[in-house]
């Protein structure tokens, strides 16, 4: 049994307000993509790396690739319009070539800071569980609003985890789940784990950590720069 890293890199990143998609910005001299690709690499138990790249950028990342040593890296799929059918052009060009007892283990291209622990506990869940869903705590204050400015309600926050991505699916499951969506005509869902609650099936959680952040907005890449600097301190020490 094979386990899949497949890298969503389809979208372009509007709020980050860049010329450039914000999976090939760089920092600190390396593209963030690459820092992601980095995580999987050094993993053990991770076999193979596959992306799922915005059009126009393939040759990009295959130069990125050879510069810093991805020796795992294997398919570059072509993304889609929106994250669900990025997904499912990936794991559909998996399936051609994989067992569907294969796990996959689907991640955000923009969270380079995903550790070796995550990515382990989600391999452990998701062959223990049949998927695994990274997730954390909900330390905040939780309210419920209407219109978006006030509030009259809250809601226990024990009772809401927060997902993060990997998130780990043995293959033939994950490409039955995609096709029994399209038949309902769901086409945009948020995330794998939010498919599988509206297709009527239970997830399963896994460890995440507040330091695996989504780089969405310039606030967020200040906060990755932060993490990278203490990550060199520790070294140091």
């Amino acid at each position: 049994m094979a386990n899949i890293a497949l890298l969503i890199a389809g979208g372009s990143g509007n709020r980050m307000h860049q010329e450039i998609p914000k999976q090939f910005l760089t920092v600190n001299e390396k593209p963030i993509i690459v820092y992601t690709m980095e995580a999987f690499e050094k993993h053990p138990e991770i076999d193979e790396i596959d992306v799922v790249c915005i059009h126009g950028w393939e040759q990009v990342l295959s130069a990125y690739a050879r510069q810093f040593n991805i020796s795992k890296l294997r398919l570059i799929i072509e993304g889609g319009d929106t994250g669900q059918m990025s997904i499912r052009n990936g794991i559909f060009e998996l399936e051609k070539v994989h067992s569907e007892e294969d796990i996959v283990l689907i991640h955000d291209a923009i969270r380079p800071m995903v550790s070796a622990e995550i990515i382990s506990d989600c391999i452990r869940v998701a062959k223990e569980k049949g998927n695994a869903t990274t997730v954390i705590p909900c330390a905040e204050a939780m309210l419920e609003t209407e219109d978006g400015f006030e509030s009259s309600g809250s809601y226990p926050r024990d009772h809401l985890k927060r997902t993060q991505t990997p998130q780990a699916f043995h293959l033939g499951r994950i490409c039955d789940l995609h096709r029994r969506a399209a038949e309902k005509g769901i086409t945009n869902s948020i995330a794998s784990c939010t498919l599988m609650i509206e297709m009527g099936e239970k997830v399963y959680f896994s460890i995440g950590s507040e330091k695996n952040v989504k780089l969405t907005t310039v606030e967020d890449l200040e906060i990755f720069r932060a993490l990278l600097a203490a990550q060199k301190m520790d070294w140091l020490k």
